[in-house]
């Protein structure tokens, strides 16, 4: 059986596919031990089997987010030792004295150089002695640091050096990370900074994902644990283990993936996902028609460059437990901090601070009959009590929930023009695909402020990002820069022979087919960033067709005559993921009546309407339910404003129609 789980903050959520049909688990996710919950739920649904796990964890972005990962020796060329805290000249804030000096993961004392030199076509000038290396060993030895990080001044071109160093240094018994095997690419400070990264989260990541490999295998005899990467595929759990620097955006990229499924099955093709979770709200904007969301290699996690493939996801700390606050001025924050799952919001019962749930509850977007299939009781009386001795001056309790949720809207709001209206994309072009706990409770308010004509709530939203790692493909990337001049374009295809039989060994020793996917980094000679376009082999000279392209369609203009560089190979092996489409069913219209269970107040544009409340389950295909109301069901609630109706696909999918607020 292939279980998918997804640690979030709040709730720990396992997707499963039996007798052709996918089921949900959720329970409470364990902070102090996130493994403890996955556990927890493979015992629930496995009983001793022989499970396929996939598991997107987000133990390493709580590390970088937390600053709790190891003390690393940063070993570098001798001279450049400070450029992994120099950086970049680029400011983020121009015009600020005051601004805090950029994040530094590897302090002073911590940072080594070797006495060597290699020039940037790759012949070493100067190789460092026995002794040298070993003075090198006895200084990180004594250093005390935890992780070693090995990035040579220009080991893209030659690794030799790098891997002398490696060897002198396994003698430390530390976890050792380096730049020729993770990035070999040029860029000395984000090549540094990734493999920094690597190794500040390495002790910490193996020794989660191996004792939780051997608790899964000794359990679940025969079974087999793999890990989300913040690309969008799947890799084995030893191999994040050894670079978890891979995996540091793993569970939203889970949701990325589930909602690109949900969104061609459903006939969209260009979408925005928003999946609000219990700490925070990440938003991507995808063209399912041509292969989803983009990906970067120019991401900042935490305030550190990783140059890693990543699926391009932004993230606010706006999530269902962040905590509400009047601040000394009276004005009201809300979030980045949550409450988890420990205490948790204040209707969960153990809580003391106010939430975003909170809010929903008192305003009626909660029903705490059907919360979690009444699992969870949601204390009404208690959340009312506790937020009325901290509502400040605000009139009453139900003004404070309501300015809680104006707040975090906006946030959110911000958030989604960040990916779209700031880079050229209007929204009002694109469909709106809400998951997550709280995606839901929140969308049709989002998508009216942004003017997006059409949601979409998948079936089962609050474990979006579950099934997107239970149906993702097995992917591994592999890179390496060339610097050659375009016209030798048909010169590098014995490269790609090298990272093509590099890749079908580690896919081969797994026991997996890998189908090659080619593609080169171009600028123009004089550039400093590169586009990077398919590669045939069949017609290398296409690339350059290709580039240039590409070139006028982002840009502008692109100029035929200009030299252009081969900068970077990049080889992308897939093993596709189980194929899986939901049952269809002809939509039948009807008008949902069977569903609707009961009728009560809820807080809607300063007042309290009657509002109807419907079970999901009960809903079927072409059912069409007006405004205001609400939809509940096991995973998520979803609120449907006055005006606004919603339509069933034959999907199960809600496809709500918001009209513009004067319309």
């Amino acid at each position: 059986m292939r279980v998918a789980i997804d640690t979030g903050g709040t709730f720990t959520d396992c997707v499963y596919l039996a007798d052709g049909q996918l089921h949900v688990l959720k329970v409470f996710s364990t902070p102090t031990d996130p493994s403890l919950a996955v556990l927890n739920a493979l015992a629930r649904i496995g009983a001793g089997n022989a499970l396929d796990v996939r598991h997107g964890t987000t133990v390493g972005t709580n590390t970088m987010l937390e600053r709790t990962g190891a003390r690393v020796a940063f070993v570098t060329t001798a001279g450049f030792e400070d450029t992994i805290a120099i950086g970049r000249q680029t400011r983020s804030r121009l015009y600020d004295w005051f601004a805090p000096l950029p994040v530094c993961l590897v302090p002073r004392d911590l940072r080594f150089g070797v006495p060597e030199r290699v020039s940037a076509e790759g012949k070493i000038l100067r190789p460092p002695t026995e002794e040298e290396l070993d003075a090198l060993v006895d200084a990180v030895r004594s250093s005390g640091a935890e992780a070693v990080a090995i990035s040579l001044l220009f080991s893209f071109a030659n690794p030799e050096t790098e891997r002398r160093v490696e060897t002198a240094s396994r003698c430390l018994d530390i976890p050792i990370s380096t730049s020729h095997r993770i990035l070999p690419e040029f860029r000395e400070y984000e090549r540094a900074s990734t493999i920094v990264v690597n190794a500040y989260l390495a002790p910490r990541m193996q020794s989660y994902l191996l004792h939780l490999e051997q608790r899964i295998t000794t359990q679940h005899i025969g079974s087999r644990v793999d890990v989300m990467q913040s690309s969008g595929g799947i890799i084995s759990a030893r191999l994040a283990a050894r670079e978890p620097v891979r995996t540091v955006l793993s569970g939203p990229a889970g949701g990325v993936i589930g909602a690109c499924k949900v969104a061609q099955w459903a006939g969209f093709e260009r979408i925005i996902g928003f999946d609000m979770g219990g700490t925070s709200t990440d938003v991507f904007l995808a063209d399912t028609a041509m292969g989803g969301t983009q990906r970067t290699r120019e991401a900042i996690v935490a305030g550190v460059p990783v140059s890693v493939p990543m699926l391009d996801i932004h993230t606010v700390g706006a999530g269902g437990g962040s905590i509400a606050r009047l601040d000394a001025g009276g004005m009201l924050r809300v979030g980045p901090e949550s409450a988890g799952s420990e205490p948790g919001p204040i209707c969960f019962g153990r809580g003391t601070m106010p939430t975003v749930t909170d809010a929903n509850l008192l305003l009626g977007r909660l029903d705490s009959g059907t919360f979690l299939d009444g699992d969870v009781p949601l204390d009404s009386e208690r959340t009312a009590q506790i937020m009325l001795r901290q509502k400040g001056s605000l009139r009453t309790v139900e003004e404070f929930a309501a300015g809680i949720l104006r707040v975090v809207e906006t946030q959110m709001e911000k958030a989604i023009r960040v990916i779209s209206v700031e880079r050229g994309n209007d929204p009002r072009n694109f469909a709106l695909v809400a998951f997550g706990g709280g995606g839901p409770l929140h969308a049709c308010s989002l998508a009216r402020a942004l003017r997006i004509p059409t949601v979409l709530v998948p079936a089962m939203p609050g474990a979006l990002s579950a099934v997107g790692i239970l149906l993702a493909d097995t992917v591994r990337d592999y890179s390496r820069t060339v610097m050659l001049p375009g016209d030798a374009i048909e010169s590098v295809e014995d490269a790609f022979t090298e990272l093509e039989q590099r890749g079908v060994a580690e896919f081969t020793a797994e026991d997996l087919q890998g189908v090659p996917q080619l593609t080169v980094d171009m600028r123009y000679r004089g550039q400093g960033y590169e586009l990077n376009v398919p590669y045939n082999k069949q017609s290398p000279a296409h690339a350059l067709e290709e580039f240039h392209s590409l070139h006028q369609q982002r840009y502008g203009f692109c100029d035929v005559q200009r030299p252009v560089e081969i900068v970077n190979l990049r080889l992308r092996m897939i093993t596709p993921g189980e194929p899986y489409v939901p049952a269809y069913r002809e939509p039948i219209p009807g008008d949902g009546s069977s569903a609707c269970y009961a009728e009560r107040e809820v807080f809607f544009d300063e007042k309290f309407i009657r509002s109807r409340l419907y079970r999901r389950e009960g809903l079927a295909p072409g059912d069409k339910i007006q405004g205001p109301a609400i939809v509940t069901e096991y995973t998520s609630a979803t609120v449907l404003p006055p005006n606004c109706y919603a339509e069933v696909d034959g999907f199960g999918n809600l496809v709500i129609t918001v009209p513009e607020e004067n319309a």
